[in-house]
């Protein structure tokens, strides 16, 4: 086969590729859209058959309704706060155990390594009964502090760094020493922007899992008042409003965030994805 046809060939299978990834994108985002769509609409009209696929009349009242029925903006303010100071921090912990754990050679590292690699595999539903009293005996029930800390202690942010500190060489490091370098600015001026991209990775993934975790946020956080964007939607679920509008316009108000943050942060997620699939 020529070189020609088998460009040509390629191209074709490229086109059909496009066109394949193309309809699979518009049916994953259709929920979304039709999310939006329904939140701008009467509720009867979301129920209505055959549906209209475009507001006949568009009313932004389900949103008005959101933020005066509900403390909608103080679920906003904790969601963002919580999972915000929540994913720095495992950041922070992640990043000094995952260098430790790759650069400096101690004894039983890959024993206790292996352990944190491990408690990956039990499930967090059967810890929620002793780390509720645990946090409960510290007093932290409906406070930020009981919804942050519990989350910290996570060995996923330590399994994911420690992938991309192994991809830094070596003699970075033995360099930064030989000028003289202590180990805190060689961690922190040398070896942290390498990995800039997981810690981009590790952001989306820890801040959507914290923002999402329905569980947890709901057992610690009981008051009206505590209670994150993610929790608070789902009791405008339970409620037996028939008004699905106004129950739509809760969950987008819910989506939106997340969308915003994985756009923000989309080329470090990409960069993170592909640089720590590859080892030196």
């Amino acid at each position: 086969m020529s070189k020609s046809n088998s460009k040509k060939k390629m191209e074709r299978i490229d086109i059909i590729s496009n066109v394949i990834i193309f309809i699979f994108a518009i049916f994953n985002l259709f929920p979304l859209y039709w999310l939006f769509t329904s939140s701008l609409k009467n509720s009867s009209d979301v129920v209505k058959m055959p549906p209209d696929w475009w507001p006949t009349t568009i009313t932004f009242s389900n949103y008005v309704d959101v933020f005066q029925s509900q403390p909608a903006l103080r679920w906003v303010f904790n969601s963002v706060f919580v999972s915000g100071v929540t994913t720095v921090l495992v950041i922070g912990v992640g990043a000094m155990a995952a260098y430790a754990f790759s650069k400096i050679r101690f004894k039983g590292s890959n024993i206790i390594f292996i352990i944190f690699v491990a408690s990956l595999m039990i499930p967090k539903e059967i810890m929620i009964v002793p780390l509720f009293r645990i946090t409960q005996q510290f007093g932290m029930v409906n406070s930020y502090n009981g919804m942050i800390w519990p989350n910290v202690a996570t060995a996923f942010g330590v399994f994911l760094l420690k992938g991309f500190f192994d991809t830094a060489p070596n003699a970075l490091r033995e360099a930064a020493r030989i000028d003289g370098a202590s180990e805190w600015k060689t961690f922190m001026q040398i070896m942290l922007p390498i990995v800039k991209p997981g810690i981009g990775a590790l952001f989306i993934l820890n801040f959507v899992q914290v923002w999402n975790d329905y569980l947890w946020q709901s057992v610690v956080g009981q008051e009206k008042n505590m209670k994150t964007l993610m929790v608070g939607t789902a009791t405008l679920m339970q409620d037996l409003n028939p008004n699905f509008a106004y129950k739509m316009a809760g969950a987008t108000v819910a989506a939106i965030p997340m969308l915003l943050i994985f756009v923000l942060f989309q080329r470090y997620f990409t960069q993170g994805m592909t640089a720590g699939a590859v080892k030196e």
